[in-house]
């Protein structure tokens, strides 16, 4: 007899990480700044955490979306002024985006929005619950990105 998916924890953990991450989209999109998608939000912050310009091929590979999705994506935001677009100097072809101070500005706006879900979540977990949970989560990541590549 096949065991069934809740005899699997395997199966039972990406049902869990599909699950929370459909719910904390959701969460996180109902109190960005209008406009603002979850997308954009992520773009922003990845921008804003790193510091320096990337090409839309290069954040494409980053959240596993196509180009085409990621140039969508990207030219919201620069419509917006929340990037800018630079051509490179050896390859007209290719773009660098940076985030721009009003980018800057509207993703603190979105930190500013999101901490009361988080403030809410370290009032029922403890840091220890977090700190156990990442070495899995870390290595399941470094897993799906090698098979994935």
């Amino acid at each position: 007899m096949q065991r069934q998916p809740k005899d699997r924890p395997d199966i039972q953990v990406f049902a869990e990480i599909g699950a929370i991450d459909q719910l904390a989209t959701v969460r996180i999109e109902r109190v960005l700044p209008e406009g603002v998608t979850h997308a954009q939000f992520m773009v922003l912050n990845h921008l804003a955490q790193h510091g320096r310009a990337f090409t839309p091929v290069q954040l494409a590979r980053t959240f596993q979306v196509t180009k085409g999705a990621m140039t969508n994506t990207v030219q919201r935001l620069a419509n917006a002024g929340y990037v800018a677009m630079e051509g490179d100097a050896a390859d007209g072809r290719k773009k660098w985006l940076s985030i721009t101070p009003a980018g800057v500005a509207v993703h603190d706006q979105c930190l500013s929005a999101v901490r009361p879900m988080i403030d809410g979540l370290r009032q029922v977990f403890a840091e220890t619950d977090f700190a156990a949970a990442l070495p899995f989560l870390k290595a399941l990541r470094g897993w799906l990105g090698e098979a994935g590549a």
